[in-house]
């Protein structure tokens, strides 16, 4: 049914954007949304708050996914684990030297960063389409290749495209993620809790100036 949604979506999505009804296509997007925490409060269009907010959570439940695979599933040998991570690689690295021959140097040479990114999203809707038809084998396969290629252009985006960095927000951030370890290993982590660290942790990482996706990761 997921992957349902997402190819109706997109489809409808296409046709609105082309459509004469674009600009209200085009204002939807546009709408504002703002969060409140306490003293923080984050405001932005619908268009960042899915970027930055919603897509938080997917990359926290895909990243769930792939954990479980890796502690208790068919990625717990590292030779297994391996080759979608090395394809992950590669298929960030090819792609990036690919756009700087092709762009040149200049403000454009400045993007090789967009095409290291797989779509995640539209992968995991094709393997819902198909259901018990693609082995299990290569849904791992595929899963691990694009959540690992989609992390690590995060991290690079992060690092390599800030524009300004809040130091103190990122020490926040680090300290939320120690106690939220430290809990761990003491196995007292209530649910609530669990919850109300997710999200200051999210303020924190979005404050910082990292992008909030980060913290989903």
């Amino acid at each position: 049914a997921g992957g349902v949604v997402l190819v109706v979506a997109a489809a409808v999505a296409l046709a609105w954007a082309n459509s004469r009804w674009s600009d209200s296509y085009e204002a939807l997007w546009h709408s504002d949304v703002t969060l409140r925490l306490g003293v923080f409060r984050v405001e932005q269009d619908l268009r960042h708050f899915v970027n930055d907010a919603l897509m938080t959570l997917f990359f926290f439940v895909v990243g769930l996914e792939i954990k479980r695979e890796v502690v208790h599933g068919e990625l717990a040998e590292r030779r297994v684990a391996a080759l979608p991570v090395f394809a992950a690689l590669g298929g960030m690295v090819v792609p990036a030297l690919l756009y700087a021959v092709v762009a040149g140097g200049g403000d454009a040479g400045r993007g090789w960063g967009i095409p290291m990114a797989t779509d995640i999203a539209f992968a995991i809707g094709v393997l819902a389409l198909l259901g018990p038809r693609v082995p299990t084998a290569l849904k791992l396969f595929l899963l691990t290749l694009a959540i690992v290629d989609d992390v690590g252009a995060i991290i690079v985006i992060a690092l390599g495209f800030t524009d300004t960095l809040d130091l103190l927000a990122l020490a926040g951030a680090a300290a939320v993620l120690a106690v939220y370890a430290g809990l761990q290993r003491l196995r007292r982590m209530p649910g609530a809790l669990t919850f109300v660290l997710g999200i200051v942790l999210w303020v924190l990482v979005h404050e910082s100036g990292v992008h909030a996706t980060v913290a989903g990761v």
